[in-house]
């Protein structure tokens, strides 16, 4: 009975977290805003302008999943302390609940911890949704075959969260993997929790593609960028363009579309090279592809805290030895560790099926406190 009265002290305290947390997330103002937009989207001419009212309910989902998860976690709190006391006045019950009150108690404080995690997602562009563009690198077939095990994770990473994925690039490997992919994931803090994931990513493991059955090291980048409203003003000089059509293919070799509409922007200045050819037209591919060079262009100024996207000066990419962020060993033991926090998990198995929020939670710590080694 002592630990329970000392697990229900514990857990009130809990009731001044959970309002702070309200404060932090600005949950009053954000349900009256949401009341407007409701009220908005309700007007005859609504979907009159086809973009803004997209825009307008991408704005309500992302308020109603803040408050949705705020509720939840307030609730489940106020449900475990109303079970502590129940076992408190019944001590067969306490008996009985005693592993599941445990779990229950540790479960919230974890999912807490990783609430207010995401009340440091205060950039600029830390709101936004995310571009994810995948680059192989040393090691030809293997690194075309980690790029895309790499693609995978991302997927069901979002999954996971809820998130939308939009395939905005896909180029098939000659043999196995992606020569290059880019996807849109769009979602609440999509940018702000994968900026972590911007970098090189390094594969130990026994080939596949080796008959020797020997051990390999490849590497892949991964490329984070935030998608940018089509009001943001860029200067890009048009003579600073060159664009490159070519015919449209998905992953697996399927057609897409038989003309050549897929499009690909090189930022003569910088040497940075995108692409799209998921949509309908040359037009809407070229719109697209547009888009990506600009959010690049505006994450490189922002990190490198440029004044203006004229001041930078090129883009040099190694994706090899030393530039890693973090390395993924299958063999001869099983671990992924990230070199820039220390954090590491040894089920990498789940780790490859998207369970990365871990490494997310430890860079945003890290970033807070100022302990990053880049």
């Amino acid at each position: 009975m002592i630990i329970l009265d000392e697990l229900r002290v514990e857990m009130t305290g809990y009731r001044k977290n959970i309002e702070e947390l309200g404060e932090v997330l600005d949950i009053k103002n954000a349900r009256e805003e949401v009341a407007r937009l409701q009220e908005q989207a309700q007007a005859p001419d609504f979907w009159d302008d086809r973009d803004n009212s997209q825009k307008v309910l991408q704005r309500t989902k992302q308020l109603e999943n803040r408050i949705a998860g705020f509720e939840k976690m307030a609730s489940r709190l106020e449900d475990i302390i109303a079970m502590i006391e129940l076992c408190i006045e019944d001590e067969d019950s306490a008996n009985e609940m005693a592993d599941e009150i445990t779990a229950d108690v540790e479960k919230f404080k974890a999912d807490l911890e990783a609430k207010n995690l995401e009340t440091l997602l205060s950039g600029e562009y830390d709101g936004r949704n995310a571009i994810l563009t995948f680059h192989p690198g040393e090691g030809g077939t293997e690194a075309m075959d980690w790029a895309s095990m790499l693609y995978r994770m991302y997927m069901r990473w979002a999954e996971r969260k809820g998130y939308k994925v939009e395939v905005l690039d896909y180029l098939d490997g000659e043999e196995a993997g992606i020569k290059s992919a880019s996807i849109m994931i769009e979602g609440e803090n999509a940018y702000g929790f994968l900026k972590s994931e911007a970098g090189v990513h390094r594969l130990v493991r026994v080939s596949p593609f080796d008959a020797g059955g020997r051990r390999q090291t490849s590497f892949a980048a991964v490329e984070v960028m935030p998608e940018i409203d089509d009001n943001m003003e860029v200067d890009i000089r048009p003579e600073d363009i060159e664009m490159e059509v070519y015919r449209s293919s998905g992953a697996g070799g399927q057609k897409v579309n038989k003309t050549s509409s897929a499009v690909r922007l090189r930022h003569k200045p910088t040497g940075i090279v995108v692409s799209c050819q998921t949509q309908r037209s040359q037009y809407q591919n070229k719109d697209y592809a547009m888009k990506m060079l600009v959010a690049q262009l505006v994450e490189i100024k922002e990190r490198e805290h440029l004044e203006k996207v004229s001041d930078i000066k090129g883009v040099q990419k190694h994706i090899g030895f030393g530039a890693q962020i973090r390395s993924y060993v299958f063999m001869p033991y099983t671990l992924v560790k990230d070199t820039r926090t220390g954090f590491e998990n040894g089920n990498i198995n789940a780790v490859m099926d998207g369970d990365i929020d871990g490494f997310i939670h430890a860079y945003l710590k890290s970033l807070s406190h100022g302990t990053l080694t880049q």
